[in-house]
């Protein structure tokens, strides 16, 4: 699975179908090559925070995925970036910036860790323009109330910038996932633009009820109702009215590269929940253009 041209023709036959000019995903790792490489290797073993057999779909050179995006006509993504111990996010913002800046399709895209410092280095992130951060809180391990973090949403949530929050349990539970931390972090800053990665995954339903309570929290489609997902962690069909009233807050995400099936098939695995053309313009779209200030048309 490479994103030859078959599959970049049935990516953009998709969005073609829905008027749409493009796809923006919010969800997607671009990160330094030996950062990666590690991640990659960790995917490859199974390692006790995937718990499955997970291969990489697109294991390829950073220029590659770059353009196999663009030939899918995916408009914006993230480069999606996060530390898994202290004194890495600073030296993960500075590659990040770079990166944005080299590759202007990019939203530039910063992170954090619980440590000394850093209020001051997410401030000079957003001095330098990051749209969207990435927190972690399986892989970093860290309990999001933590003091040292308290700063962090605070300013986030002020300058209105999204956080892209891996704090669901799956597909491995980690020392401080669940809806639980998030829900009192969300009642002491209820207007961060929290988004919640995989709509929550397993615990779609009490990450559901948060995004009804607080009006700034939205959840990214990544890995959800798929196959892949669907064979250990199914979205509940019961709930899919609720999904289609919360689809002004759904955003597109895929978790490209580190993928273990097409591209295309994230985008049919929306189209088969039966929500309508209205949502899938929405969440594949308009959703994220609305929240990151882009053009809406060509």
């Amino acid at each position: 699975m490479s994103g030859d041209d078959g599959e970049g023709a049935a990516v953009r036959d998709f969005w073609e179908r829905l008027g749409l000019p493009g796809l923006i995903d919010v969800h997607t790792h671009f990160m330094p090559e030996r950062v990666l490489s590690k991640v990659w290797d960790y995917f490859d073993s199974a390692g006790p925070l995937t718990g499955v057999k997970w291969p990489i779909a697109y294991r390829h050179e950073e220029d590659q995925r770059l353009a196999i995006l663009r030939e899918f006509g995916v408009r914006a993504f993230t480069s999606m970036v996060y530390p898994h111990k202290a004194g890495m996010a600073e030296w993960l913002n500075g590659w990040a910036v770079d990166f944005a800046r080299r590759t202007p399709d990019c939203l530039h895209t910063a992170t954090f860790f619980p440590e000394p410092g850093a209020q001051a280095y997410v401030r000079d992130a957003v001095d330098a323009g990051a749209r969207v951060f990435k927190s972690h809180v399986q892989v970093g391990a860290y309990d999001p109330n933590d003091a040292a973090l308290d700063p962090v949403w605070g300013l986030l949530a002020e300058a209105g910038v999204p956080v892209v929050t891996h704090c669901g349990s799956g597909p491995a539970p980690g020392k401080h996932t669940g809806p639980e931390p998030i829900g009192r972090l969300l009642a002491r800053h209820p207007r961060l633009r929290l988004v919640v990665a995989h709509m929550g995954m397993p615990e779609y339903v009490d990450f559901l009820d948060l995004a009804e309570r607080y009006d700034e929290v939205r959840l990214d489609t990544t890995l959800t109702f798929t196959d892949f997902s669907e064979e250990f962690s199914p979205f509940p069909r019961a709930e899919l009215p609720r999904l289609a009233d919360l689809g002004d807050r759904i955003l597109l995400g895929s978790d490209f590269p580190n993928i273990p099936h097409a591209y295309v098939h994230q985008l049919h695995a929306l189209e088969r929940l039966g929500l309508g053309d209205d949502w899938l313009r929405a969440v594949c779209h308009g959703n994220a253009a609305e929240l990151f200030g882009l053009p809406d048309g060509p």
